[in-house]
C-alpha cells in the first residue's frame, strides 16, 4: 500500500483535485499476491481545463516519473475536469480483466 500511498500524495500535492482514484489493478493481473504494479488513476482537476489528454497524461507521468520507473508496470489514467466529471456522471467505466489475469 505505498506505493498507493505515495501516488495519491504526489497528485494531490501537484494537481489539487476536486476528486482522486488510485485504484491498485494489481490482482487482475499475473503477479503475486499484494503487487503494487498496476494502477488506475482518476484525477478531477481544474489544471487539466484547456489541456489535451495527451499533455493531462504527460503531466501526470511527469509527476510519477519515479514510481514508473520502479515498481509501477501499468499507469490506466483517466484524468478529468469537473466539467467532464460531471458529463460522465461522477462514475469511470470498469478495467477489462487481464488475459491470465490473477492466476500467479
Amino acid at each position: 500500500m505505498i506505493i498507493q500511498q505515495t501516488i495519491e500524495e504526489k497528485l494531490h500535492r501537484e494537481l489539487t483535485p476536486a476528486h482522486l482514484e488510485v485504484l491498485n489493478e494489481s490482482h487482475m493481473h499475473n503477479v503475486p499476491p499484494g503487487s503494487e504494479t498496476h494502477f488506475k488513476v482518476v484525477v478531477v482537476s481544474d489544471l487539466f481545463q484547456g489541456e489535451s489528454r495527451v499533455h493531462r497524461h504527460q503531466r501526470i507521468n511527469a509527476i510519477l516519473a519515479d514510481e514508473l520507473a520502479g515498481e509501477v508496470h501499468a499507469l490506466a489514467l483517466q484524468p478529468l475536469t469537473a466539467d467532464e466529471w460531471q458529463e460522465k456522471g461522477g462514475v469511470t467505466a470498469a478495467s477489462p480483466q487481464c488475459h491470465d489475469g490473477g492466476s500467479a
